[in-house]
């Protein structure tokens, strides 16, 4: 670029985006002259989906201003929660956040997911098309147009990936209550309906099951019990707003999976 040159300062949150001589305050780019401010912002490393609001000389502007000569521009982080347009609040996880993807389903959040990658252009269709909020550790992905709504994942710890979603997005939490391997949701279901799919000792060991209504895998209370719990229980305890509904003795404790 060769043209006007900007003040440009980046909220601390996004330091991670950014070259390191740009954290900490205010520092000079150089624009074209013809470029929109959400371009000059993204090259310089920060996706538009980590980006709240964008304010030059103290007014907030979209990101299609072109920004000029002497210009001060604030990159001010997304807020938490963040806020997104009214539609039922729903993830697509990249190939890469497969156990995010369970945990989310584990708590009863919608969270679609690719097992195999489809490549950058067809999940960011289907984020379009579903209008489902693609979440992803690839900046180059989240800055793709097609996109409805994205967000960069900042953890590669599940624990902290989990904990970073919740916090930014709020979402109602019904824990219990989706199929883990496919995201379809969980029904009631008698011994005699899955006895063909359980193996003898589960058959001998267990009476209370659930099946999902569309792939047809059946839970019940298994060996991994206080592992799931502890992972619902502190989900709960810290970011349901609200106390969840009234949980299913069903799905109570943690599901063995067959």
């Amino acid at each position: 670029m060769n043209g006007p040159e900007i003040l440009i300062d980046f909220a601390p949150e996004l330091g991670l985006f950014v070259a390191h001589e740009r954290r900490g305050g205010p520092t000079k780019a150089v624009t074209d002259g013809a470029s929109t401010l959400g371009h000059v912002v993204e090259s310089l490393g920060v996706p538009l989906t980590e980006v709240g609001s964008l304010v030059v000389d103290g007014a907030e502007v979209p990101v299609s201003h072109v920004p000029s000569a002497d210009e001060s521009v604030e990159v001010r982080a997304v807020p938490r929660p963040q806020p997104l347009p009214d539609a039922p609040l729903r993830f697509l996880l990249d190939v890469h956040l497969g156990t995010l993807a369970r945990r989310l389903r584990l708590l009863g959040v919608d969270a679609a997911y690719e097992s195999t990658d489809i490549g950058d252009p067809a999940l960011a269709t289907r984020s379009a098309a579903e209008r489902r909020v693609l979440l992803s550790r690839d900046r180059g992905l989240l800055r793709r147009r097609e996109l409805w709504a994205g967000a960069f994942v900042y953890s590669d710890s599940p624990e902290e990936q989990l904990r970073d979603v919740l916090g930014r997005f709020a979402p109602s939490l019904r824990p219990w209550t989706r199929c883990t391997a496919c995201n379809g949701s969980l029904r009631a279901a008698s011994k005699e309906d899955v006895a063909d799919r359980l193996e003898g000792g589960t058959r001998g060991t267990y009476d209370v099951f659930a099946e999902c209504g569309d792939c047809g895998r059946v839970y019940w209370r298994g060996a991994h019990h206080d592992r799931l719990e502890g992972i619902v229980a502190r989900a709960v305890s810290e970011f349901s707003p609200t106390p969840p509904l009234p949980e299913n003795p069903l799905w109570r404790g943690g599901l063995g999976r067959r």
